[in-house]
């Protein structure tokens, strides 16, 4: 029998030529490559999850609730999504990398059918349509990454793909507000979108399953990445809990007001004065992608893990600042409307993509233990989603007569405050790692 040490050969060269001049490629054109193939499949994923958000259906025929549909679909399409995530805390980390590929085919074609049943289906159906979406791609972050985590280049490779829902989401709900302006109904323009979006998430998904398996030099430095059983997934836990809850409470807010400011984004622009600037959406994330790529791809520099992790929840701290910064200068006329969204898209993005990626791959390197990134990203996504919801419901049941754009305002100064307390206790107990 091929001893278990062998597998990454046997698999770099059952792979294919290509999986073979990666494996001995120099380290730039192997970032390069890794990083713009998982870039392109998270950024095909937003074109079946976010232009639905472009439309108001502020009226639909055959809605029968007093309670605003959009917003309806929004909190459907989370709930689906925060379901994927505690599913994932099993699948992602107990998923064997050979199945990784398949998967997220799979699941793109449910979205796809999901975005289906929401254009044919009677109105009423609607959330349950966008629940059924939400499930398919709640997973597809994790098998994703799950390409990029061990390595010694995984700062870079993460980076890119952090930049990949920042600017994304922008783009899709570009995608979905010219689709409109065309005339395409509200409830087929997610569908339409979906199909445009199919061939570069087929192809992006044939070259991220190109790249070889992290090489022993990876694992020396970063720890090998094995699939996790329950057992060890406790104990895991269990062993950093008090600095995973407040990582997580963190987490929580962060994804809340991020997920507002993404969801309703078109109803804040369009009180800041651009309701048909269909470009709007992708011109103002550009910038949010470069200061967020810059800084975390800076963080491939520190090579002990333990000071990593201090430096990630360094830059995260930073962006709660910038949040609550730039939604003061805001309001005390000292910005603009558009550098307001801008930098504190930024300031949340700095907060948030660090938890997606490279914060939780040092953790695992820093404890030393074999195990998945991707176990601990599931566990904050979940509990996440479920601040995303909470925010929602708030906003649309304690019957608050606050617009839009002073909601995001308010929910920033919160968010600062509470971050930044809860991240200088977070960083006491993660300096004993």
């Amino acid at each position: 029998m091929t001893p278990a040490t062998d597998a990454p050969a046997r698999e770099s060269a059952a792979g294919g030529a290509v999986t073979r001049f990666l494996a001995s490629a120099p380290p730039w054109l192997f970032a390069l490559y890794g990083g713009l193939a998982s870039f392109a499949v998270y950024f095909a994923m937003f074109g079946y999850r976010k232009p639905f958000t472009a439309a108001a259906y502020a009226h639909p025929e055959g809605w029968p609730f007093d309670f605003d549909f959009k917003i309806a679909l929004v909190i459907a399409q989370v709930a689906g999504y925060a379901t994927a995530k505690f599913i994932g805390v099993k699948v992602i980390s107990e998923m064997r990398p050979g199945r990784r590929a398949v998967s997220i085919l799979a699941l793109i074609f449910g979205a796809e059918v999901s975005l289906l049943l929401f254009g044919a289906l009677p109105t009423v159906a609607g959330p349950l349509a966008l629940y059924l979406n939400g499930l398919c791609l709640g997973m597809i972050w994790g098998l994703v990454f799950g390409f990029l985590e061990g390595r010694r280049l995984t700062e870079v490779l993460g980076a890119m793909l952090c930049a990949s829902f920042i600017l994304s989401s922008g783009v899709a709900k570009s995608v979905g507000k010219m689709l409109l302006l065309s005339q395409v109904d509200e409830k087929w323009m997610p569908f339409i979108s979906g199909l445009l979006f199919a061939p570069l998430m087929l192809v992006a998904v044939l070259a991220l399953a190109q790249l070889p398996p992290p090489t022993a030099a990876d694992e020396a430095e970063r720890v090998k990445r094995a699939p996790m059983n329950a057992r060890d997934r406790a104990a895991l836990f269990a062993a950093h809990a008090p600095a995973l809850i407040l990582l997580i409470a963190v987490y929580m807010i962060l994804t809340a007001l991020r997920d507002f400011r993404d969801n309703f984004s078109a109803e804040i622009w369009a009180e800041l004065g651009f309701k048909n600037a269909a470009s709007i959406f992708t011109l103002s994330e550009l910038p949010v992608a470069a200061i967020v790529l810059v800084g975390l791809a800076a963080l491939m520099g520190v090579r002990d893990n333990r000071r990593a992790v201090a430096f990630n929840l360094g830059f995260v701290a930073l962006g709660f600042v910038l949040l609550g910064a730039s939604t003061l200068a805001y309001q005390l006329h000292l910005l603009g409307p558009v550098w307001w969204m801008v930098l504190a898209g930024a300031g949340l993005y700095m907060g948030y993509t660090p938890f997606n990626a490279m914060l939780f791959d040092r953790m695992i390197a820093a404890t030393g233990k074999i195990g998945t990134a991707g176990f601990l990203i599931y566990v904050a996504d979940s509990f996440g989603y479920i601040g995303s919801i909470s925010l929602l419901l708030v906003k649309s049941f304690a019957k608050l007569d606050i617009a839009w754009g002073q909601f995001l305002a308010n929910g920033a100064y919160l968010a600062c405050g509470m971050g930044l307390v809860a991240l200088f206790f977070a960083n006491r107990l993660l300096a004993k790692l």
